[in-house]
């Protein structure tokens, strides 16, 4: 009988752990452990509605996972474009200003003409804004990469730069380094560090 009572409380404990998470890919990993064990402590105890609604809970728990591991990027994710002056545009950035900053502190923003704004979108959520800077040739320069904290594990980055980008035949991508998690990000999509006109910088050749 303790060890049923310690499989209840276990999880429990996931469970209210998962709802503290705000990504929400960790959210659903850490839920979909508590209900599969809050399953198997149901059908012990022989209280079979816990068992089945838990067991209910873990089935819709892997199939929004499938949904974000397996499924493409543009199956996924869709592309808003928006202009450089817009108001929805200066209302985000004031309101994830503090987030912002955290990631990348020398991040600053102001509208000019070969600037290209984007929103990438989950069901029409906002989940991230990419600010790129176009040159003259087949390169250009990120001002911010960032997506909303709830959105961070998902396959944005790699959609950008891996679909969007190649779609608009660039080649070279460069952008400034952020803190630590930001740099390791960044690495993760395929970034390397390098030296520009003197300054550290991450490169991106997309082929």
């Amino acid at each position: 009988m303790q060890l049923v009572e310690l499989i209840g409380y276990s999880a429990s404990v996931l469970v209210a752990v998962s709802l503290m998470m705000s990504s929400i890919v960790k959210l659903r990993i850490i839920n979909l452990f508590g209900a599969a064990i809050f399953s198997t402590y149901g059908f012990l105890i022989g209280s079979y509605p816990v068992g089945i609604l838990n067991g209910f809970i873990t089935l819709v728990d892997i199939y929004y996972l499938s949904e974000i591991f397996f499924k493409k990027g543009n199956e996924y994710f869709r592309v808003l474009e928006v202009n450089a002056t817009s108001e929805y545009l200066k209302y985000f950035l004031n309101y994830y200003e503090k987030d912002i900053k955290k990631f990348i502190p020398s991040f600053s923003f102001k509208p000019c003409e070969s600037c290209h704004v984007m929103f990438v979108l989950r069901n029409a959520v906002p989940a991230g804004l990419v600010i790129s800077e176009y040159s003259y040739d087949d390169s250009i320069r990120i001002r911010l990469d960032y997506a909303i904290p709830g959105y961070r594990d998902f396959k944005m980055g790699k959609y950008v730069f891996n679909e969007i980008f190649k779609h608009k035949k660039v080649k070279n991508i460069y952008t400034d380094p952020g803190n630590e998690k930001h740099e390791s990000y960044l690495k993760k999509i395929g970034f390397e560090k390098t030296e520009l006109n003197g300054n550290t910088i991450y490169h991106l050749k997309i082929n």
